[in-house]
């Protein structure tokens, strides 16, 4: 199963309410994306006057059959979204420091999905805390396999 994923989104941005989207892709779209040939690190959504959400900067490449089918790898797709959650995402897009980041692209059934979330951005601070965090929960599972599996410091 094919998941392209945003890793850098989770240090960048303090993740907040998280939409699952449909995608319209083009047929070499599909294939390039189910052989693993797509990116969405620095991918955003944004929405139009007309109310439609557009995915920008998500960097699909042209599938190496493709010939003249082939796509634009680096063109805005259409996300296809319930009005109502159009409506929230604009509300935090027109918010300042707030903005819409895909999570995840993948594939249910035969569908391609991409999970959004409204996002804001760290600051130092914030990162500084995550990574503490991370730390201290790091050494707590380390000392409790140790404790668990019977080493010499438990």
């Amino acid at each position: 199963m094919v998941e392209i994923l945003n890793r850098k989104a989770s240090h960048r941005y303090l993740i907040g309410n998280t939409f699952v989207a449909g995608i319209v892709l083009q047929g070499t779209e599909v294939k390039s994306i189910r052989a693993g040939k797509a990116q969405i690190a620095d991918a955003f959504v944004t929405i139009d006057r007309l109310g439609n959400a557009h995915l920008l900067n998500a960097h699909i490449e042209s599938y190496a059959f493709g010939h003249s089918q082939n796509h634009l790898p680096d063109r805005s797709r259409r996300l296809l979204l319930h009005r109502g959650e159009i409506q929230k995402l604009r509300e935090a897009i027109e918010q300042e420091g707030q903005s819409v980041i895909p999570l995840k692209l993948y594939f249910e059934r035969s569908w391609a999905k991409l999970l959004v979330a409204v996002c804001r951005g760290k600051k130092l601070h914030d990162s500084r805390e995550s990574l503490k965090e991370k730390t201290v929960q790091r050494e707590t599972e380390r000392f409790l396999k140790r404790r668990i599996s019977g080493g010499r410091n438990g």
